[in-house]
């Protein structure tokens, strides 16, 4: 609900505020072959890892999830006190602290891609499935930055 200038002058003081933050990645590869809910679980595996690296009590914690499904417990080998609530991210300061962490790291991700890949125009769709953005993969093919899954017509899904 909020903008990216709103999200870049908050994510700041959201990283502040949550003291340990980590992101956790899936590729675009590991969502084609397992699917998004199983990478949903797979980034946050990761991301956790990273805080249990940094010296965080990951396993006495509360993992609150933004929604009503649980995709987090299949993906850990150990289970943790997971909690999931519908709206999480617009009730609770935590969730939507960490929203706003990840949404602007995702964006500066794709930020970074656009000097690779230009003609995607990642630094002003983020990825996201805008007319200029599914032109572009009509015309150049579909990168390694794109999950072929998602893409709707068999000609975006071939490799250039």
């Amino acid at each position: 609900m909020l903008s990216e200038a709103a999200r870049e002058r908050i994510a700041p003081l959201a990283a502040d505020w949550a003291l340990d933050s980590a992101v956790g990645l899936a590729s675009p590869q590991e969502v084609d072959e397992l699917g998004i809910i199983a990478c949903l679980g797979l980034a946050a595996k990761r991301g956790l890892g990273l805080l249990y690296g940094r010296g965080v009590d990951v396993a006495g914690s509360v993992i609150l999830l933004d929604g009503s499904h649980d995709w987090l417990a299949p993906a850990l080998s150990t289970p943790l006190n997971v909690v999931t609530r519908v709206k999480a991210d617009r009730d609770c300061a935590s969730v939507a602290a960490a929203s706003v962490v990840a949404k602007v790291h995702r964006d500066r991700l794709m930020i970074d891609r656009h000097a690779d890949t230009p003609h995607y125009g990642w630094d002003s769709n983020k990825g996201y499935g805008s007319t200029v953005h599914m032109e572009a993969i009509a015309a150049h093919g579909p990168s390694d930055f794109h999950r072929r899954s998602w893409l709707k017509e068999p000609a975006l899904v071939s490799t250039p």
